[in-house]
């Protein structure tokens, strides 16, 4: 059985990465929403799967991007309706303050590849059993979240202590990357280099794209999580 997954895409060059490939290999429905090209939210009832990917705005910036309000309100109401969700960086953001929490700057930027850990309560959340404990993921974010009532934390970084978060079993807010491809990360240092400068969580250019087996493990943790997030979703429907 396939599933109805909306992608919500803030700019051209954030897309799903190999979320889409993953999604096409087995058969699902998958329709891009380009908020940034003024297309329309897909009816809440027409979704089973919503992934809500990264931009370089903040959730606070509803004044700048009018979209904001109205992608905050879709997304409480799919959260609400049972749907599995999964937000990336921004998406993370936004999911985390619609449940009714805080989303302010963090201490560092955290830009390039650094690893996440397994946070202690994770062991009981059953989405991240087939993942490994520790992964190296990509970064670019400079604001954080805490962690909303009812949810549980289960990443961390040396950078950020909230990383990620799971919802009632079947909603993921992950603050870092793992579907990004090559050319994903040099469309960000291209549309965002001016955040690159020195601090003791933001690394080079050069670093971020030079080594391909960083990219081929985050893409098998994507891979294994979207698989299980699968599992729950169908139960639920």
């Amino acid at each position: 059985m396939d599933l109805r997954i909306a992608c919500i895409q803030h700019v051209p060059f954030e897309d799903a990465g190999v979320i889409a490939s993953w999604a096409a290999a087995r058969g699902h429905q998958f329709e891009m929403v380009r908020l940034y090209e003024g297309q329309g939210l897909p009816s809440v009832s027409d979704v089973e799967w919503a992934v809500v990917m990264g931009g370089p705005m903040s959730v606070h910036d509803e004044d700048r991007f009018t979209w904001l309000k109205k992608e905050k309100e879709w997304v409480r109401r799919v959260i609400e309706r049972g749907c599995g969700v999964l937000g990336v960086c921004l998406g993370a953001q936004i999911i985390a303050q619609v449940l009714g929490t805080r989303v302010f700057a963090s201490a560092h930027k955290e830009i390039g590849w650094f690893p996440v850990f397994r946070a202690y309560d994770a062991k009981h959340v059953p989405l991240l059993d087939m993942l490994p404990t520790v992964i190296r993921a990509f970064h670019w974010h400079s604001e954080t979240f805490h962690i909303p009532p009812g949810a549980v934390r289960v990443f961390a970084s040396d950078a950020c202590s909230n990383q990620g978060f799971v919802y009632d079993e079947r909603v993921m807010a992950l603050q870092f990357h793992l579907e990004i491809t090559s050319d994903g990360v040099l469309r960000l240092i291209e549309h965002c280099g001016s955040d690159l400068h020195n601090g003791p969580f933001v690394r080079d250019s050069e670093a971020m794209t030079s080594n391909v087996l960083q990219f081929e493990n985050a893409h098998m943790a994507m891979h294994t999580l979207m698989e299980e997030m699968t599992k729950t979703i169908r139960k639920r429907t």
